[in-house]
């Protein structure tokens, strides 16, 4: 796991995450990550994500990003508190992730428009910090750019 290991610790939004899509108002939120290795050939992971101002709980996603043995290709798999589950596979290049939706499920009454394509880029910028660019695509949209955020490590 070593190529991912820059990803390893307890991160906090520094600063707040910019949210925005053609279908919804901007936004800012708050979020806190934790990413971790506990011997298996993966990463597991949790994304909380806080309102701003009341801290009321927003968006939840866990799941678990695998490197394929001896080669730079990962696999993200991840659940998300809105139904969506989704695999994303791409490359690790150095302390960047790249990752583009494999394939997408979702519960029966998910909310329309109904995502069909994400993207994901991770990069340990020259300070230290990781930041996170989702883009996706719905039922009503093209690919957009949907938020960026950039945390602090708090612990390894």
């Amino acid at each position: 796991m070593e190529p991912l290991s820059w990803m390893l610790g307890t991160w906090l939004s520094d600063p707040p995450g910019d949210g925005t899509f053609p279908t919804m108002k901007p936004f800012q939120y708050l979020e806190e990550v934790h990413i971790s290795h506990v011997g298996q050939p993966m990463l597991n992971f949790s994304f909380n994500a806080f309102h701003p101002d009341t801290r009321k709980p927003m968006h939840r996603e866990c799941g678990f990003i695998r490197l394929k043995p001896d080669t730079n290709k990962v696999a993200f798999i991840s659940a998300q508190n809105t139904g969506l589950v989704e695999v994303e596979e791409g490359e690790v290049n150095g302390q960047e992730l790249s990752i583009a939706s494999h394939s997408i499920a979702r519960i029966s009454f998910a909310k329309k428009p109904h995502v069909e394509q994400i993207t994901r880029k991770f990069r340990l910028n020259s300070d230290g910090k990781l930041e996170q660019t989702v883009s996706m695509a719905t039922t009503t949209q093209p690919m957009t750019q949907h938020f960026h955020i950039t945390y602090k490590k708090v612990m390894p």
